[in-house]
C-alpha cells in the first residue's frame, strides 16, 4: 500500500495524540505480526471464513439493499431490523483490520464498492439512518422503528448506536488504507450530531439509547483532534439519569432507565446494571472520559462499578450479563448455569472495557480478566470453523433445548438479531493490538501469542519475537533484538492463574493453594523471580539475540464459587492454564450433567491435534472415567450434554 505524505504525517501525529490521554499506548495492530500457532489459526479463520461468512449473510439477507434504496440506486423497500446497519459496519471494521493483518487487494476493492453505498445513502445533511430515510417519519408504537422525527425515539431507535459503528469502521478503514472515503462520511455525520444535539438554544437533548456512540466519538476525537466530537460523547454521558429530557423515552418494552443506564448521573452509579453491553460501552467511554480530560470523580464511578461487575457478577468464563430478560446484570451472586445468558456481544464489551483500564492504570488484574473472557466467554462464541456462533454461552446444556428460544442447543450460522457474529468479525482480527504496550520507556508484554513486533526504545529499533504452544503449554519463549545495545525495562504480565488468584477478587478461589512454579531465564541462566502488581519487571541493558524463557507451571486445578453463589454450591469447575473446561456428553457417554469429581480423582492433559482444531484435553482414570475438553471448543460436534460444574464428593 503507498500511503502520501499527508496521510503518513497525520496519523503519526495522531499517534502523539494517543500518548497524551492514556498514560499507556497499545502497540498498533499493524505493527503485530502473528506467527503460526493458536491465534494465527484464528485470525486465518476469521480472514477466509468469519469475515466473508458475514459479508455473504449481509448481502443474503438484504442489509446492503437497505443502502441502495436509502441511495436512490435500486426500488425497493427497508429489509430487517432498525439496527441491521450498524452489522454492516462492524463487519467492515473488521475486515479493515485483516488489512493490516495481511494486505488483499479484492477485499480492499470489495470494501471501496460498499462504502459507495455508504455514501449514497447519506442524506445531504449528514444524517443516515436507512429506515428513515425509505419509511420516512413515523408515528405509534408499533413504528417505534423510526419513530415521528429524528431521534425522538432514539432510545428504540438505534440511530446513534449505528453511526458509532460507522465511525468506527471509518478509522480502521482508514488506519488500513489511507483513504477518506469512508472516513468523510463519518465526519460528515459526527458533524451533523454536534449540529444537532446539545445543550445550546435551538439543540436536541437526545442520550443515546445504546450507547456504543460515546466510545466512537471519542475515537474520532483522537483521529481528527476535533474537540466538538469529544464535547458531545461527554454530554451524551453527562445527560445519564437527568429529568429534562425524560419525556424523550417511550419504551414499546417498559424496560425503564436501568436498562439503558439512565437511573441517574454517571457519577453517581456504583453498581453494573442493566444490559450488560449496553452498560459496558457506557463504562468503556466513561473510562476514555476519565482517562483524557482527568476526571477523577468519573474515574471513581468507573472502578466502583468494575468491582461489581467483575467480583459479584462474573461468570468463571468472564461472561457477564446472567439475565435473560433485558440481556441484564442480575443482582450480586445470581449466576444460574443453565439459564446464564452471558451474550458473546457482553463478553466483547468487557474486552474491551478491561483493555482501556490497563491503559489507563498499568495494573495487570485488568488483563487477566482479559485473558480469561478471551480464551472462555469470547472465544466460545464462534466455532473452530469461524461460520457458525453462539449468542448465549450458558455454563451447562441439556443438548436438547436452548432455555432461549426453545430451539436445539447448538451453534448457528446467523441469527434474527445478528449482533454477535459481527461483535466476533470486528474484534477477532484486531487481536494483535492488544498484545504489546508502552508507557514511556517501558515495554509490556501482555498475552502470550507466537507474534513479532518492532518498538522504539531509547531512540533504537527492538524487535520482539514470542515463542510458544500457549496456552496449552506454560513455556514462553522470548527474544529480544536491539539494533544496538539498549537499556530499558520489560514487563512481562504473570497471568493471575499462575499466582493463586483465578479472578480479582472473592468469587472464585483454587481449592488447593499450592503456588504453580514460575521460572525465569535469560540466555540460558536462571534468573529469580519477583512478581510486581503481576508483572515480571526487568530492567537490564538488552542486546541483539537476548533470550529469555518464562516457564509456568500448569497444573490441573479444581475451582469453587463464593458460597454466596447458590448455583454452584457443592460444584466445582476445573481449569488449566488461562482454559476452563466442560464435560460434553458426546465423550463421556453421552452424559455431562451428572458428572461428579472425588478427592482422589485427577486429570491427565493430553494433547490432540486432529481434534477440535487441536486441543489439550484432560483424561481422568478410575471407576467413571470422565474426559474434559476447553469450554470454548464445546458444541462444534453437535447438540449434547455440556456441563462446567460438576458435583463434588469428599471435598
Amino acid at each position: 500500500m503507498n500511503y502520501s505524505f499527508w496521510f503518513l504525517s497525520f496519523f503519526l501525529a495522531t499517534q502523539v495524540v494517543f500518548a497524551q490521554e492514556y498514560p499507556i499506548t497499545a502497540v498498533p495492530l499493524s505493527k503485530v505480526k502473528i506467527q503460526p500457532g493458536f491465534w494465527y489459526n484464528r485470525l486465518e479463520a476469521a480472514r477466509n471464513v468469519t469475515i466473508p461468512h458475514a459479508f455473504h449473510k449481509i448481502e443474503e439477507t438484504g442489509k446492503l439493499d437497505n443502502f441502495a434504496v436509502a441511495g436512490g440506486l435500486k426500488k425497493g423497500t427497508f429489509n430487517g431490523i432498525r439496527f441491521d446497519e450498524s452489522d454492516v459496519y462492524k463487519v467492515v471494521e473488521g475486515a479493515a483490520y485483516t488489512l493490516q493483518n495481511k494486505y488483499d487487494p479484492k477485499l480492499d476493492r470489495y470494501l471501496d464498492s460498499l462504502i459507495t453505498l455508504f455514501a449514497a445513502a447519506q442524506e445531504p445533511d449528514g444524517y443516515i439512518y436507512t429506515i428513515r430515510t425509505i419509511f420516512k417519519d413515523s408515528t405509534g408504537l408499533k413504528d417505534w422503528i423510526a419513530g415521528p422525527s429524528r431521534y425522538a425515539f432514539e432510545n428504540g431507535s438505534h440511530e446513534l448506536y449505528n453511526v458509532g459503528h460507522l465511525y468506527e469502521a471509518a478509522i480502521a478503514h482508514f488506519q488500513a488504507t489511507g483513504k477518506r472515503t469512508l472516513l468523510d462520511v463519518a465526519i460528515k455525520n459526527a458533524n451533523h450530531l454536534v449540529k444537532t444535539i446539545g445543550p445550546k438554544p435551538g439543540q436536541m437533548i437526545v442520550v443515546p439509547g445504546h450507547e456504543e456512540t460515546e466510545i466512537a466519538l471519542v475515537k474520532l476525537y483522537r483521529l481528527t483532534g476535533e474537540k466538538s466530537y469529544l464535547d458531545l460523547a461527554r454530554f451524551f454521558v453527562d445527560m445519564r439519569g437527568r429529568g429534562d429530557k425524560r419525556s424523550l423515552y417511550q419504551d414499546a418494552h417498559n424496560l425503564g432507565p436501568t436498562y439503558f443506564q439512565d437511573l441517574k448521573p454517571v457519577v453517581q452509579q456504583t453498581e453494573a446494571a442493566g444490559h450488560a453491553v449496553r452498560a459496558q460501552y457506557l463504562y468503556a467511554a466513561m473510562t476514555d472520559l476519565a482517562a483524557i480530560q482527568h476526571d477523577q470523580p468519573i474515574l471513581d464511578a468507573v472502578m466502583k462499578i468494575w468491582e461489581d461487575a467483575t467480583t459479584r457478577k462474573q461468570y468463571i468464563t468472564g461472561g457477564v450479563g446472567a439475565r435473560e430478560n433485558g440481556e441484564a446484570f442480575d443482582e450480586p451472586y445470581v449466576l444460574p448455569n443453565d439459564a446464564a445468558y452471558a451474550e458473546t456481544c457482553a463478553a466483547t464489551a468487557n474486552l474491551l472495557w478491561n483493555h482501556r483500564l490497563f491503559l489507563l492504570t498499568g495494573e495487570s488484574k485488568y488483563m487477566d480478566v482479559f485473558e480469561r473472557v478471551l480464551y472462555n466467554g469470547f472465544l466460545g462464541g464462534v466455532s473452530i470453523e469461524g461460520n457458525s456462533f453462539f449468542y448465549v454461552n450458558p455454563m451447562s446444556s441439556n443438548g436438547k433445548k436452548d432455555f432461549s428460544n426453545g430451539e436445539p442447543a447448538r451453534r448457528s450460522p446467523w441469527f434474527g438479531i445478528n449482533c454477535c457474529p459481527s461483535n466476533v468479525a470486528r474484534f477477532l482480527p484486531s487481536l494483535p493490538g492488544y498484545i504489546y504496550a508502552l508507557r514511556n520507556n517501558e515495554l509490556f508484554i501482555n498475552l502470550f501469542a507466537d507474534s513479532q513486533t518492532e518498538v522504539t526504545m531509547n531512540e533504537t529499533p527492538v524487535t520482539i519475537r514470542q515463542q510458544s504452544n500457549y496456552p496449552w503449554d506454560g513455556a514462553i519463549k522470548m527474544t529480544v533484538s536491539p539494533k544496538k545495545a539498549v537499556a530499558f525495562p520489560l514487563l512481562i504480565r504473570v497471568p493471575g492463574w499462575a499466582t493463586n488468584q483465578p479472578m480479582p477478587g472473592d468469587l472464585y478461589r483454587y481449592v488447593t493453594q499450592n503456588a504453580p512454579s514460575i521460572k525465569l531465564t535469560i540466555n540460558g541462566k536462571v534468573t529469580p523471580v519477583t512478581v510486581e502488581k503481576g508483572y515480571l519487571k526487568l530492567y537490564r541493558t538488552w542486546k541483539t539475540g537476548d533470550v529469555l524463557t518464562l516457564t509456568l507451571d500448569m497444573p490441573v486445578r479444581e475451582v469453587v464459587a463464593n458460597e454466596k453463589v447458590k448455583a454452584t454450591k457443592g460444584k466445582m469447575a476445573i481449569e488449566r492454564g488461562p482454559i476452563v473446561y466442560c464435560a460434553e456428553g458426546v465423550d463421556n457417554n453421552g452424559q455431562a450433567l451428572g458428572i461428579t469429581t472425588s478427592s482422589n480423582q485427577s486429570f491427565t492433559p493430553e494433547f490432540r491435534k486432529e481434534l477440535l482444531g487441536g486441543v489439550t484435553v484432560l483424561k481422568s482414570a478410575g471407576a467413571k472415567p470422565v474426559t474434559l475438553i476447553p469450554y470454548y471448543a464445546w458444541n462444534n460436534r453437535g447438540a449434547t450434554e455440556m456441563a462446567v460444574w460438576f458435583g463434588s464428593i469428599g471435598k
